[in-house]
């Protein structure tokens, strides 16, 4: 899912450089835990993709990257790199750290996040938005798995059998916070 995401990053990137290709998308990760750590293996799998930066709250000497040479820096100095970073990948948790750290980086950065909580999306993606506007950013926000891909699957079933009956294994309802009648 990486790839396209940020095929369609690639794409918004060249025409706000004017048109002109970039060499690689640079990329920076936000959180290392597991998420960060897939991200990570995902950007090696794209050649049109540098991982530039990990950022973190831990003790970055504590991070031990799999690419070579990758630089770990304390979550703080992020806005020192604004002109070093293409997209920034948030991949820290949906309960209280993309709440902060969605707005507080889509005014810096062109940001992809994960965001989960269904019922509070919306809110979300306002708080998210106002900032992305306003620093002429983009900000892609909840496309993780769900929402994300079990949401785009669905989506496309639904298209193709709009009288089909989609069913999930989340059991009652189409999503966890969205229930069904």
């Amino acid at each position: 899912m990486i790839k396209y995401i940020t095929q369609s990053f690639f794409e918004i990137l060249v025409l706000m450089n004017g048109g002109v290709t970039l060499e690689k998308i640079r990329i920076g990760i936000v959180g290392y835990g597991n998420l960060g750590k897939g991200a990570e293996i995902g950007i090696r799998q794209n050649k049109d993709m540098e991982l530039v930066a990990i950022f973190t709250r831990r003790n970055p000497d504590s991070i031990k990257p799999l690419t070579e040479g990758v630089k770990v820096y304390s979550l703080d100095d992020a806005k020192n790199m604004k002109d070093k970073i293409d997209v920034m990948l948030l991949c820290s948790g949906s309960m209280s750290d993309l709440p902060v750290q969605g707005p507080e980086f889509a005014e810096m950065f062109n940001i992809v996040d994960g965001f989960d909580t269904h019922n509070k999306i919306q809110e979300y993606f306002e708080s998210v938005d106002e900032k992305a506007k306003q620093s002429k950013k983009v900000a892609v926000i909840a496309c993780g798995w769900d929402p994300g891909m079990f949401s785009l699957s669905r989506l496309f079933g639904e298209v193709i059998l709009p009288e089909g009956k989609t069913y999930t294994f989340w059991g009652k309802g189409v999503s966890r916070a969205i229930p069904m009648p």
